[in-house]
């Protein structure tokens, strides 16, 4: 007896990729970059918002293509801030593997920058989870902790929840 593939499935050697196409206006950042992480807005946004990490963009249609794949790596930019006092950084924190990354939505992030180790931003809403540090390569690995008490921004692997985490 031969075994076919039924056309009514697909299979895939990478698993369960989810990349979707998000219109701008659905985004945190409305004018997303590729390599950027990504916010969808929510009704009610708070740390279940789905994230993820944009792949393209087609300005002529105003949509990103967004990889929502839980367990994705992406080398990214982090800010070590983990506590706000309003509108400015009050506590900083050394980061180090497995740590939590939150999308953080504050004003005072550098440009460019769209994650760090705080849970709530600096009007003390919630961030939504992001993901968690991990190395990017063996001699990254030996790097850490990176960055330390004092405010840094620092290039780190992040592992994504993504969707369906």
């Amino acid at each position: 007896m031969t075994e076919a593939v039924n056309s009514e499935y697909e299979g895939s050697s990478e698993g369960a990729v989810r990349h979707w196409e998000i219109p701008y206006a659905r985004l945190e950042d409305t004018s997303p970059t590729p390599t950027n992480p990504a916010a969808v807005l929510a009704v009610a946004s708070d740390e279940n918002q789905v994230c993820g990490t944009v792949l393209s963009i087609d300005a002529g249609d105003s949509v990103a293509v967004i990889d929502f794949t839980c367990g994705m790596v992406y080398r990214q930019t982090v800010r070590n801030v983990t506590t706000y006092g309003g509108a400015v950084e009050t506590v900083w924190a050394a980061m180090d593997i497995g740590y939590e990354v939150y999308y953080d939505r504050s004003a005072t992030m550098p440009a460019g920058t769209y994650l760090s180790l705080a849970a709530a931003d600096n009007t003390a809403a919630a961030n939504p989870k992001f993901g968690h540090i991990v190395p990017l390569t063996v001699a990254d690995m030996a790097l850490y902790p990176k960055g330390g008490i004092t405010a840094s921004t620092q290039t780190c692997g992040v592992m994504q929840r993504g969707a369906g985490s």
